[in-house]
């Protein structure tokens, strides 16, 4: 038996992950990762702070030259042994036994993974590519959604808690492509275009690829398709200085600097709806259960990519989880088992520990379900769960 299908087995479908850190080269970490204060710089100063966590990647990070060959990437913990695994790996030998038969056939990989991000400033106006734009330079497009969890912004909520969602319809495309022209003049001062609304803790939104955002400065739960393709529409962000090569990554070298090309990745008609928030917020939605010390509700869901659950379990109480697909999960409060494995939400972890708050649960051991027990006296055991685009429970509308 190889190593990867003994510690399937071990784990009984379910796979525990070790954490996975990512640096950034821009913004400032907002310090609410749960990460030791000593250990936000532990790629290097030269590579910037950590300001995300990835959760069941498959996905190299688009960090520049100095990347490393697995940066992003999740791996597999062996409780037994110790030993960590490629994520990856795992996915690519075991296929339709651990992400199920239709995304296997559709896809031949998990093809979404989940990060929390945690800036203290907001991020700056950009975009993702649609899949067809990023299919030009080998990428994948970038649909996301995000969810804002009070666990992780219950102290905080950073310096600029809106979020701006594409341009006031009143715009031009002409007062948007003068910015583009300006990116290395002057402050364009691109999101005087935009709209911006207050966070909600506890609720969410989606974000369709093509639609340019400046994300809040909150702790954020992101569920997105398997890429890290961004076009940086704005020139300076509370001061910070957006390199040239931001805006233009994402183009193919036939199209460098063509500002026509550039304003075409965005999707004019969704950025500037008038009734955006309508269809793009994001309230939680109730799965009905009927198991006592068990509430679930949808917090990602009406698009055709990504879909996210919260699951509480009340103190003392022992529930199965039963789901229609394959989900990484994450632990953001509480203490307790999760299937085979002891589960609890970190307080301070150092950059190379194993916290037990993150797994992977395949589509059979996910339809059969999963024990969940909240072994506290006192306070709720709360799980965040990440699908992809097959789970035919997830509520289809707004």
């Amino acid at each position: 038996m190889s190593k990867v299908r003994k510690v399937f087995e071990q784990g009984k479908g379910v796979f525990h992950l070790a954490p996975t850190w990512v640096p950034r080269g821009f913004n400032e970490p907002g310090h609410r990762l749960r990460l030791h204060p000593d250990d936000y710089y532990a790629f290097g100063m030269d590579r910037g702070g950590i300001c995300e966590r990835w959760m069941g990647s498959t996905t190299v990070a688009l960090n520049g030259p100095k990347t490393g060959a697995t940066e992003g990437m999740s791996f597999v913990y062996d409780d037994e042994t110790g030993e960590k695994i490629l994520f990856k790996d795992c996915v690519d030998e075991l296929g339709a036994d651990l992400i199920g038969e239709s995304l296997q056939a559709k896809y031949g990989t998990w093809p979404t993974f989940a990060k929390l991000y945690d800036y203290d400033k907001p991020l700056f106006h950009h975009l993702h590519l649609t899949e067809e734009m990023a299919n030009r330079i080998g990428m994948h497009g970038k649909p996301e959604a995000y969810y804002f969890p009070v666990q992780y912004n219950s102290s905080y909520l950073g310096r600029f808690p809106l979020t701006y969602f594409g341009f006031d319809p009143s715009t031009t495309k002409e007062e948007v492509k003068e910015c583009l022209r300006n990116y290395d003049k002057k402050d364009t001062r691109i999101t005087e275009l935009s709209r911006a609304y207050r966070i909600q803790l506890g609720t969410g939104w989606y974000t369709a690829a093509g639609v340019i955002h400046a994300p809040a400065s909150l702790v954020t739960f992101e569920p997105q398709w398997n890429s890290d393709v961004n076009t940086i529409m704005e020139n300076v962000t509370m001061g910070e200085v957006n390199p040239h090569n931001l805006l233009t990554d994402c183009q193919p070298e036939s199209e460098k600097d063509n500002i026509d090309a550039l304003f075409s990745q965005i999707d004019w008609e969704e950025s500037t709806r008038s009734d955006y928030k309508e269809k793009y917020f994001r309230a939680p939605k109730v799965r009905e259960t009927n198991q006592e010390g068990l509430s679930e509700k949808w917090v990602a869901y009406a698009n055709e990519w990504v879909a996210a659950k919260e699951i509480t379990v009340a103190p003392k109480a022992s529930v199965v989880v039963k789901d229609a697909a394959c989900y990484t999960a994450l632990v953001v409060q509480g203490h307790g088992t999760f299937g085979a494995y002891e589960c609890a939400a970190p307080e301070l972890l150092r950059f190379e520990d194993i916290s037990g708050d993150e797994f992977f649960v395949s589509e059979a051991a996910a339809g059969e379900g999963i024990t969940i027990t909240n072994t506290g006296a006192y306070e709720p055991l709360v799980i965040l769960q990440n699908f992809a685009n097959n789970n035919k429970e997830v509520p289809a509308t707004v």
